[in-house]
């Protein structure tokens, strides 16, 4: 496995050199106060990246206040209730996106939320004091305890709220597998535990974020 400076001057070779690499990188190095985001905020985003999923973003984006107004702001009490008729009711909801499954989601991911919000606080709080050196734990929380929010569109929506961490892109994987961190797309225990530690790895070599790093290697390949 390279060093990360050694990855850094591919991806500054395949960007236009290294000034215009960190230019690439400036915002993804801010931090975000996680524990001011409204619970609710949450669940709104992670409802977005679920409806996205294998969908038109700009589509989703479009009926967006569509969705807001559908599930009352996405707070979390009243879309955790949510009875079969209410459900039946959105599912015909023309100012949404009507895919059953994925509001069904939303339900479950309302109670989800609540009880994490109840263990530590907030969800911003529980998401916020979450350790990046585990940041492959939070990942398998949200796959496990979760709905629909496995493989990258939990990533995603980590990513898109604040969270340090890396996305397993096609471009990032291709780095990793190049680097002989794993041989394929990471799906097993033991071949996200090999992906934390390099990306750990990295972090204490650069002092960089997961964000910039999993960037980095983005740029690297893609």
């Amino acid at each position: 496995m390279r060093h990360f400076d050694e990855i850094f001057d591919i991806s500054a070779a395949r960007k236009g050199g290294s000034e215009v690499l960190e230019n690439l990188l400036i915002d993804q190095g801010a931090t975000v106060d996680l524990t001011q985001i409204a619970d609710d905020r949450w669940l709104s985003q992670f409802t977005k990246r679920i409806f996205q999923a294998g969908f038109n973003w700009k589509v989703v984006e479009a009926k967006w206040d569509g969705f807001e107004a559908a599930f009352q702001g996405f707070d979390l009490g009243y879309c955790a209730m949510l009875h079969d008729e209410a459900l039946e009711e959105l599912i015909s909801n023309k100012a949404i996106i009507r895919h059953g499954a994925k509001i069904k989601a939303v339900q479950h991911n309302a109670g989800f939320l609540m009880d994490l919000a109840k263990e530590s606080g907030s969800v911003g709080k529980a998401i916020a004091n979450w350790p990046g050196e585990d940041y492959v734990g939070l990942l398998q929380l949200l796959k496990k305890q979760g709905s629909r929010l496995g493989g990258n569109t939990g990533q995603y929506a980590l990513r898109f709220i604040g969270k340090d961490g890396f996305i397993l892109s096609r471009d990032v994987v291709t780095r990793l597998i190049a680097e002989g961190v794993i041989d394929k797309q990471p799906g097993s225990q033991k071949s996200m535990k090999a992906v934390q530690e390099a990306f750990n790895i990295w972090k204490e070599q650069s002092g960089r974020s997961l964000t910039q790093i999993s960037r980095v290697l983005a740029m690297s390949t893609g």
